[in-house]
Order: C-alpha cells, then sequence, then structure tokens
C-alpha cells in the first residue's frame, strides 16, 4: 500500500538537524597520513537549503576503507571548511557531525544559520563530514525499493505480535539486500570506530595536533568514540543531545518512546492554550486524547492524500519527528486540525531526493555498531510492554529493525570509558523525544570524569546553538572559545540567564 512514509522519513531525518576492556584502539586505529591533501573549492550553493557563508569551501578527502591496511583500497570523505578570517584569534579547527547519521558537509552552514557566535567562526575553522558511506562521501546501497524505503530507519507502530513478525519478514528482506548490494565490499568497515578514525585522517591533512569537536544527536556517539580512541588528540569537545554509551542500539531505540511521553506535554500545552485557533481541546488532557482519538481513527479509515493513504502509523511517526523543535508546533497543530476535519494534511517540508542512500547509510552504520536482539519474540514481547507503558509510540520503538539480521561486525564496537583528560562538555533537554535525558545521564556515568554535563529545562531535539536557553549557549560558547568549563554537573532553568 503507497503511504506518504517516505518523505515523513525524509522529515523525521531533517529535524534531527544520534572499547571493549584489552583491546588497545592504538593497534587497530593508528591512521596514517592520507595521501595528497585535499583540493578546496566553493562550495556549491545545492548542498543546503540555507545560504553558503562567504568562504565555505568544499573538498574531497582520500582515507583508508580498512585502516589495517592504510596502503589498501581507498575511499572518498567529502568535507568542508569555514575558515576562521581572525589568524590572532584561531586556536584550531573544529569538527563537527549534524548526527543522523547523516549528511554533514553542509552542517557548517547550518550552525550559521541557527546563529553559531562569531567568536567561535574566528576561534575554529569549522569543519563538515558526509560520514563514509553517506551522502557525497563514497556511497552505499541496499538497493532498497520505495515501499522498503518508506519503512525508514524508524520502524511502524505495531498493533500486536502479527505486525511485529510481519514487519520482521521485511526487514530481513532489507539485511539481506544491504549485504548483496554492489556496495557490499564496503559493510564490515562503516562504522562509528572508521569514521572517528577519518575525523583523525582529517586531523593529519590540517596538520594539527589535536582537534574540537562539536557533534549532536548520533554525532555525540561518534565524538565519544573519537575521544576514547584518541583522548590526547581531544580538545575541546561538546556533546549535544546525547545517545547513551552505545550508540544508537536497540536500548536507544526503544528510548524514543519514553522521549515522546516526556515532550508531548510541552505541545499538548501549547495546542490547548491555542483552542480557539485550533479547536483541539481546552486542556492538555483534552489533546491528548484528541491525539487517541485520531490515531483510532486514522487506524479503521486512513485519510486519502494525493500520496495515498495517510493512516495511524503516519500519524505517530509525523508526531515523533515534529516534537523535535517548538517551531514546527504550529504547523503540527495544523495538520490536526485538518485530520480531525478528514481532511488531508497540507504538504510537508522535506525532500525524498536521496533517502534510498541516506537509509542504507544508516543501516551500514548502526548495525554494525551494535549487537541487536535476533529473536522475533523479544521484539513482541517488547512491543507489548512498550505499548501499554508509552502508549504515544512504545509499540514503534520496540520494533524490530534491519539489524536484527546483520552479519557480525568486523571489529568489536568500541566501549566508552572514562580514561583520559577531563575535556568533554555534554549539553542535554530535559525533553528530547529523540535523544532522552535518561540516555544522556548512561553516557555522562560511562566518561566519568571526563564529563561534566548542562541540562536546560526546555523541550525539543537540540541545545546549541539554536536553543532558546542562553545559560546552556553560553556554556557551551565559553567552554569552545575559552576552555573554561563548568567545575561541576549544573541545570539552566527555563529563564536562568548566561552563568
Amino acid at each position: 500500500m503507497k503511504r506518504t512514509a517516505v518523505p515523513l522519513i525524509v522529515v523525521v531525518a531533517s529535524l534531527a538537524v544520534a572499547l571493549v576492556p584489552g583491546v588497545s584502539p592504538s593497534s587497530s586505529a593508528t591512521t596514517q597520513a592520507p595521501p595528497g591533501g585535499i583540493q578546496w573549492e566553493k562550495c556549491p550553493p545545492e548542498i543546503a537549503p540555507v545560504p553558503i557563508p562567504e568562504g565555505m569551501q568544499c573538498g574531497t578527502l582520500k582515507v583508508p576503507l580498512d585502516y589495517s591496511k592504510p596502503d589498501g583500497r581507498k575511499i572518498d570523505l567529502a568535507v568542508s571548511r569555514l575558515p576562521s578570517t581572525k589568524p590572532d584569534a584561531r586556536r584550531g579547527i573544529l569538527l563537527t557531525n549534524p548526527g543522523g547519521p547523516s549528511a554533514g558537509q553542509n552542517y557548517p552552514a547550518f550552525l550559521v544559520a541557527t546563529g553559531l557566535p562569531q567568536s567561535v567562526r574566528d576561534s575554529y575553522d569549522v569543519i563538515g563530514m558526509d560520514p563514509r558511506g553517506i551522502g557525497k562521501s563514497t556511497p552505499v546501497t541496499c538497493d532498497l525499493t520505495p515501499e522498503q524505503q518508506g519503512t525508514g530507519n524508524i520502524p511502524p507502530y505495531a498493533k500486536n505480535a502479527a505486525d511485529v513478525a510481519k514487519h520482521a519478514v521485511v526487514m530481513q528482506q532489507v539485511a539481506k539486500q544491504c549485504a548483496t548490494s554492489k556496495s557490499a565490499w564496503m559493510l564490515p568497515h562503516i562504522s562509528a570506530a572508521n569514521t572517528a578514525r577519518d575525523l583523525d585522517s582529517i586531523r593529519i591533512a590540517f596538520g594539527e595536533s589535536k582537534i574540537s569537536y562539536a557533534g549532536a544527536s548520533w554525532g555525540t556517539y561518534l565524538g565519544a568514540v573519537y575521544t576514547t580512541m584518541f583522548p590526547q588528540r581531544s580538545d575541546r569537545i561538546v556533546l549535544d543531545s546525547n545517545l547513551g554509551p552505545g550508540g544508537w542500539d536497540y536500548p536507544s531505540d526503544r528510548l524514543w518512546s519514553q522521549g515522546v511521553q516526556d515532550r508531548f506535554p510541552d505541545f499538548a500545552k501549547f495546542v490547548a492554550a491555542n483552542h480557539r485557533e485550533y479547536g483541539l481541546g481546552r486542556t492538555p488532557a483534552q489533546v491528548t486524547a484528541k491525539f487517541h482519538e485520531l490515531a483510532a481513527r486514522l487506524e479503521k479509515n486512513p485519510v486519502q492524500t494525493p500520496d495515498g493513504p495517510f493512516d495511524a502509523i503516519a500519524f505517530r511517526l509525523l508526531n515523533f519527528g515534529f516534537l523535535y523543535g517548538p517551531t514546527q508546533a504550529p504547523l503540527l497543530a495544523g495538520i490536526w486540525k485538518a485530520l480531525d476535519a478528514n481532511q488531508p494534511p497540507p504538504p510537508l517540508p522535506g525532500d525524498a531526493t536521496g533517502a534510498e542512500s541516506l537509509i542504507s547509510g544508516r543501516y551500514y552504520m548502526i548495525c554494525n555498531d551494535s549487537r541487536w536482539p535476533q529473536s522475533v519474540k523479544t521484539y513482541q514481547r517488547n512491543v507489548a510492554v512498550d505499548r501499554i507503558k508509552y502508549p504515544l509510540f512504545g509499540a514503534a520503538g520496540a520494533n524490530i529493525t534491519p539489524c536484527a539480521y546483520w552479519p557480525d561486525p568486523a571489529e568489536k564496537p568500541v566501549r566508552i570509558a572514562d580514561h583520559g583528560p577531563s575535556t568533554v562538555l555534554m549539553v542535554q533537554n530535559l525533553r528530547d523525544p529523540a535523544t532522552p535525558l535518561a540516555g544522556a545521564k548512561q553516557l555522562r556515568k560511562a566518561l566519568g570524569d571526563r564529563a561534566v554535563m548542562v541540562t536546560a529545562d526546555q523541550g525539543g531535539h537540540g541545545v546549541y546553538p539554536g536553543g532558546k536557553n542562553q545559560c546552556a549557549n553560553h556554556a557551551v560558547t565559553q567552554f569552545l572559545t575559552t576552555g573554561e568549563r563548568p567545575s561541576k554537573d549544573y541545570h539552566c532553568t527555563a529563564d536562568a540567564a548566561p552563568r
């Protein structure tokens, strides 16, 4: 059945804008100097839907496919730089990652568009990168059909055990396609550990002894992996909207359900305060009841749209994506209003172009980085539990993905540890639907004395630089520009002034 799921996946993705003792990082992680350098040229405007800042440049860096064979086959990394224009103020390079895992060559432009302070731009060459296997870097594919793309990286809401079993068949086929596609030769080498080694290759290409780093969502895991593997090459590390220490694994999928429950009251309060405009409930409790009413109605009678039926699965996924940021609340409320009147929702932002490569790249990365349960019964049991515990999204977050059928990884995932200098600043919203506070606390514990964490009393996915909480934003800017970091964890209230 044709659904609007493909653009919905892209909407969700665009709004995100997620070592075993005895294994020596140095033995397999030593980064050889990449052959040649980076040929820089002006970035084409089409790489980002926001204006490209003046002076931003793009290029390609060759890196080893397999870092244990540095003279072997090479792949391309698409990189960018926004150079500091103040040589006297320049400290070094600030590598960035927007999460996803997704294309990040354009991320410096997004940071500028969302308010990256000039003082940070003066202090660093701000560097972007499409992670290996994704975007303009040498891409991977799973040969996904449009319908398979519609399943995306976020499983559908399962009404019962039969739904899980049916979805498992689809996911098993997707995993098989990933393992047999024309890019399967890259599959063992798409991982956070190798992406961290790519970051170090960029460091070498720039001739720097250390890097600073700012990563959001999945980028927090990448940053934690880098600073675990290369602690002495880590300068100032900022982790924003944090995954747990296992990265994007099955426990983090299940945490989405708690994140939606944490975040939804903010939206319900907004809708109730604007009842005259939307007519969806005068109190948050009435708005919550309306959610369940609409979901039940759409399950029985999907609304017809030009792209096909808009059903309850699409409705729940849409809500998850539009809870990412406060600016989406009016649009989401308008969609509810249309659906309540049995009318198709207004056209949604987002572009499905490149969705196949993006979704495939994410499968390669996240399935290689952790071990997922292999028993369908495990997912059926967890879906049944989370459907009751987290009624808004629980039966989606606990559902099965292709990772259940993935081959064993080429190397063990990195275990995030507390060994190294205290150079990590974590920032985290209290009510984040995608990377909830519960996961951030786990990462904070894993990093130990290496990190301090600043929490912000606000909802949504992403703190810096576009969040409204100036107390939390100030902590990041001060750390990046001066090196001054809070001496201990602290909390920023909603109206807190910068500290």
